[in-house]
């Protein structure tokens, strides 16, 4: 069974201004305290269904990367795409946009893809066992870190 997460925030900021930010790969970094950022593949430079990047993350001094294929790319509303790791299925990540009166709600979604047989490996690769629990609070920190950042902007 996938495990989800999601995690919703109230940011001070318009929609557009925050999809910009999220869909800035190169920049997650700047509020992920686990993603490194992304560099977009085979000639891409922004974010359609179908496109390719490369992710790279890090925790204390593990490090490790990611394929992912932006699945939905919606500006203003959503941006959605699937992980792999060495052509293995990793996770579903999403951000979700809704404005409202005072700037945009946003919710950050993970769903984990990942067979059953690997997470011991990718527990050992990561240094987490229960990513779940991880992700959620590694969320929690993203979007407030965005928050901070779009309402600053």
């Amino acid at each position: 069974m996938n495990e989800n997460v999601s995690v919703t925030r109230e940011i001070s900021a318009p929609a557009d201004r925050v999809w910009e930010m999220v869909s800035d790969l190169p920049r997650m970094g700047e509020w992920s305290p686990e993603n490194e950022g992304g560099v977009w593949l085979k000639d891409a430079n922004g974010p359609l269904e179908g496109v390719k990047f490369r992710g790279a993350n890090r925790l204390g001094k593990r490090s490790w990367k990611t394929v992912a294929t932006i699945i939905d790319a919606e500006p203003g509303r959503r941006l959605a795409f699937r992980t792999s790791v060495m052509g293995i299925p990793d996770s579903d990540w999403s951000y979700d946009l809704e404005s409202t009166d005072g700037g945009c709600r946003v919710t950050e979604s993970w769903t984990d893809r990942r067979p059953g047989w690997i997470k011991p490996l990718t527990a050992l690769v990561t240094g987490v066992s229960d990513r779940k629990t991880h992700n959620r609070a590694g969320m929690e920190q993203t979007l407030k870190s965005l928050g901070a950042a779009a309402e600053s902007a």
